[in-house]
């Protein structure tokens, strides 16, 4: 049986994830930023209260997170510990030697920095640069990278071409021949890119702010 505490608890973790404290995880999903404050936590006349199914809905849309993920969250032996990823500056993204050709990080030359422990042996971070994906993505926010997830529809992508040119957009469509991609600034073109030209995509799992 589900407790209060269980349920609570895994919002907290799922926070600590993102990199976010609990009103940052609200905010970023659209709720009042007290959603999930100790406050709201149990009722005036001291009984514990819910969080609502539609602001959990919401929480793991807004950090990309799926339901089974969540519930492992919720397990006593999940924990929000840190882990070591490899780090590199976008700008520093397209130079030869830090990937191969499927997206893996390889090579010397990266920095290392913590986050909460993700279940993929293969992700790495970005660090961002300029101004280019406002207002998604802010210069020094990290991006966390899964270059072995799936991407779909709607995925916010890291792409790399084959002449070297690295960008983050969000995924609008992709055929066996062609990838269209959406700016997050309105200042920058969307892009339409053979899939003859695309070294690799990889999903952004998340970022930390």
């Amino acid at each position: 049986m589900l407790t209060h505490a269980q349920i609570w608890t895994a919002i907290d973790r799922l926070a600590a994830r993102a990199g976010l404290s609990a009103s940052g995880l609200a905010k970023k999903a659209g709720l009042d930023p007290t959603t999930f404050n100790k406050s709201k936590r149990v009722t005036p006349d001291g009984r514990a209260r819910w969080p609502s199914t539609e602001s959990v809905a919401k929480s793991l849309a807004a950090t990309g997170t799926s339901i089974e993920t969540f519930i492992a969250l919720i397990s006593e032996t999940a924990r929000p510990i840190t882990q070591g990823l490899p780090l590199i500056g976008f700008a520093e993204a397209g130079a030869r030697g830090y990937f191969d050709d499927g997206g893996f990080p390889v090579g010397k030359g990266w920095d290392e920095v913590d986050v909460p422990a993700l279940k993929d042996e293969h992700a790495y971070a970005l660090k961002v640069s300029g101004d280019s994906m406002l207002p998604a993505y802010r210069k020094g926010d990290v991006i966390v990278v899964s270059p072995s997830a799936p991407v779909r529809r709607g995925d916010r992508v890291v792409v790399k071409t084959t002449d070297g040119e690295v960008m983050v957009k969000q995924l609008a469509r992709k055929t066996a021949k062609t990838v269209e991609l959406q700016s997050f600034n309105p200042s920058h073109p969307d892009r339409t890119l053979a899939m003859s030209d695309v070294l690799w995509i990889a999903r952004i799992l998340w970022v930390s702010q």
